[in-house]
């Protein structure tokens, strides 16, 4: 390692993975958000749930698919005036955000609603027996019982979050990604480069340790 690389890790590596932790915290944290109502929507509103409603159940899965079905480098430019008008800028760490969180809303808000679906049919109809309303059933038997699936699948999510945002540096979003790019490959430096590859492959093993104890502690 000469100085020249030493100087480069300070300068623009640990900034760029400062600023990937941010995309990361902040577009998981709000994708979350939006994966619980769609999962909630798509769970309650299907065949036989809680709220049947067949019509809002299609609208939501049809919109939840073709999100679903964009690679997410041509999401991000197609994006580029609606993220313009939401944060005044289509560059940069916050810029980014707005892509990752439409990203990754619906394919959070499926792999939440495959564990949702996963719990008992007779624990739902034995808590509704207990004159259980419909809000207390949703809140005090399907959340409860699908946490330790839940943990498993946001674990999933959160590493495919981490891949997006370096997807992203990649197209201006900046980060590790966009490090990777401009200092390791277009410079042909492989220290950049495996220097970032070493990060994220340690980001993804930190996340999954950390998501397979929580899974074992909601057993």
């Amino acid at each position: 390692m000469n100085d020249m690389n030493i100087k480069l890790f300070k300068m623009k590596i640990i900034p760029a993975l400062t600023d990937t932790l941010y995309m990361v915290t902040i577009s998981f944290a709000i994708a979350v958000f939006w994966g619980f109502i769609i999962a909630l929507i798509l769970v309650c509103c299907d065949e036989k749930g809680l709220y049947e409603n067949k019509m809002l159940y299609k609208v939501v899965s049809t919109c939840n698919n073709i999100l679903r079905s964009f690679p997410f480098t041509i999401l991000i430019v197609a994006m580029i005036p609606i993220t313009r008008s939401i944060v005044g800028t289509s560059i940069g760490r916050t810029a980014a955000i707005v892509p990752l969180v439409v990203a990754l809303s619906p394919f959070i808000g499926r792999l939440l609603e495959n564990s949702l679906k996963e719990v008992d049919h007779c624990v739902i109809e034995a808590a509704t027996s207990f004159c259980a309303n419909k809000r207390q059933v949703i809140c005090r038997v399907m959340l409860k019982e699908a946490v330790p699936s839940i943990t498993l699948n946001l674990t999933l999510a959160l590493i495919n979050t981490i891949s997006l945002s370096a997807m992203a540096g990649m197209v201006g979003g900046g980060g590790l990604g966009a490090i990777a790019i401009i200092y390791g490959y277009q410079s042909f430096n492989d220290f950049v480069m495996y220097s970032i590859v070493v990060i994220l492959i340690v980001l993804v093993q930190v996340v999954q340790w950390a998501g397979t104890g929580l899974y074992k502690k909601t057993l």
